[in-house]
């Protein structure tokens, strides 16, 4: 901590070598953070580039308040928003993308068949996940993806913690609808909500 401490102040004065030494264990996070909400490589790339640019020029304007590695994914998912707001339409979903952000990859020694019902299966909720609106995508995926708590979240989209939990709940249940039309793909329409049962 002392040490990051050190170079967040040598960042602030203006020093790169610290800020890209304070980012460095952040990258791939930032990076699969805006892959999962652009879908695809190309976004994901101008997004966390982005996402990047405006954290070193915001260096000035952090104040401790929350941790840096927080702060700078308030700033990713900010970025992210923005640009999906700009382009107007729902991103296009990369399956070569998403195995590369780390979406629960198959059994290696499984079937042909079954690597296929995999693929289709990451597919359809990656899809499902592009549709959520902006601020609802954002929200799933840093609580749900990233593993952040509500209240991280809610910082990180400077938003209300009863406002993220609510569009969390409701990005859930939206997956849950899409979900349950392609019942050949997942067993149940509960799949998902299963998995986050924990999380009600």
């Amino acid at each position: 901590m002392q040490q990051d401490e050190l170079l967040i102040r040598r960042a602030q004065k203006g020093d790169a070598d610290a800020f890209e030494m304070l980012m460095a264990p952040l990258e791939k996070r930032i990076y699969a953070l805006c892959l999962r909400m652009a879908g695809n490589r190309e976004d994901a790339l101008d997004c966390s580039q982005e996402a990047m640019l405006r954290v070193w020029r915001a260096m000035h304007s952090y104040r401790r308040q929350a941790s840096f590695a927080t702060w700078a994914f308030r700033v990713a998912a900010n970025t992210c928003v923005d640009l999906l707001r700009k382009k107007k339409n729902r991103p296009s979903v990369s399956l070569d993308a998403l195995t590369e952000s780390g979406f629960s990859p198959v059994n290696p020694v499984d079937s042909p068949e079954r690597h296929v019902e995999a693929d289709a299966r990451k597919q359809a909720l990656a899809e499902a996940i592009a549709s959520l609106p902006e601020e609802m995508r954002a929200a799933l995926v840093l609580r749900d993806v990233q593993g952040f708590s509500y209240e991280e979240v809610a910082e990180m989209l400077d938003a209300p913690l009863g406002t993220v939990k609510s569009r969390i709940n409701r990005a859930r249940e939206k997956l849950r609808g899409i979900l349950s039309q392609n019942a050949e793909l997942f067993f149940t329409a509960n799949v998902y909500a299963s998995e986050r049962r924990k999380d009600a």
